[in-house]
């Protein structure tokens, strides 16, 4: 498929600041000082923005961007004034096609080593154990390794269309962290997503509650993944922490063990300034003002 020309980007405020990423092939520019790289990183209004940028090929999932989607996970989990942080990708009709295929084969052939001994984290578990909250505003089909950046976000936003799966069966390629998809997907669906390879209908998907939302085009699901940002960014950021946190652990520990791991998460939040906040500016009938603290 041949990579569209990148159109402006909507950010995060009403006003839509707009970033010109890139041009069709490959051909970009420096704009409001971020430069052309495999993953740009920006952060305005407490919200980060994650961006794959290799349309020329399908924003697939190369050394450089998988390396560059760490470092902006650590980033998002240190800076304090990051809230949540939004992944997209560069408009090609594709999020991403998953590991670059052709760069693994390179690697092979030229070192003798599987392409995964060269990532410094092969399957984005940074991105997995990151506390703020990611959304993925998935701008097109997405496969393989885009699946697995879906399946790592805690909000999706999909666009009708598109089609969505893991082909590792295909490529002699493999999915262990496909597993989490079984909180997120009926057992036989998953089986089935990774027994065959196949590519799914993103709406199919959707009836199955993979994706919050569904939009008609590409600025549309960015412009939802945005609102939901805006909403996370007003409550209050220790209880948005322990929240996620919460449910992460549910899902990893069982009800049980998770709730426990919930109860020490939202410690912290029953005794800071804003459990003290929160009411007091409900009381007053007026917008709460977090400390985050």
């Amino acid at each position: 498929m041949e990579a569209s020309k990148c159109g402006a980007i909507p950010g995060p405020r009403a006003g839509r600041i707009i970033l010109r990423l890139i041009e069709a092939r490959g051909r970009g520019r420096k704009d409001k000082g971020m430069e052309k790289t495999p993953v740009e990183f920006k952060v305005e209004d407490g919200i980060a923005t994650v961006f794959i940028n290799r349309p020329e090929r399908k924003n697939a999932i190369s050394i450089a961007v998988s390396d560059g989607l760490s470092e902006a996970w650590q980033r998002v989990d240190q800076d304090d004034s990051i809230r949540v942080a939004v992944l997209t990708s560069a408009d090609c009709g594709i999020f991403s096609a998953g590991m670059d295929l052709k760069e693994a084969a390179e690697v092979k052939q030229k070192e003798g080593v599987d392409i995964l001994t060269k990532l410094r984290d092969p399957f984005h578990t940074s991105m997995r154990k990151c506390r703020k909250p990611i959304i993925a505003a998935m701008t097109g089909s997405l496969m393989a390794g885009g699946m697995m950046l879906a399946l790592n976000s805690d909000l999706r936003v999909g666009l009708k269309g598109t089609e969505a799966g893991i082909t590792e069966v295909k490529r002699g390629r493999g999915s262990p962290w496909a597993a989490p998809g079984l909180t997120m997907l009926p057992q036989p669906i998953l089986m089935e997503i990774v027994l065959t390879g196949d590519l799914f209908p993103i709406e199919r998907l959707h009836d199955y509650g993979f994706t919050n939302y569904l939009e008609d085009t590409p600025d549309a699901v960015r412009a939802r993944a945005y609102e939901l940002a805006r909403r996370i960014v007003s409550a209050a950021p220790l209880s948005v922490i322990a929240a996620k946190g919460t449910v992460r652990a549910t899902m990893d520990l069982g009800c049980e063990k998770g709730m426990e791991e919930g109860m020490r998460l939202h410690e912290v939040v029953y005794a800071s300034q804003d459990a003290i906040e929160g009411p007091r500016a409900f009381a007053e009938k007026r917008a709460p003002v977090w400390q985050g603290r």
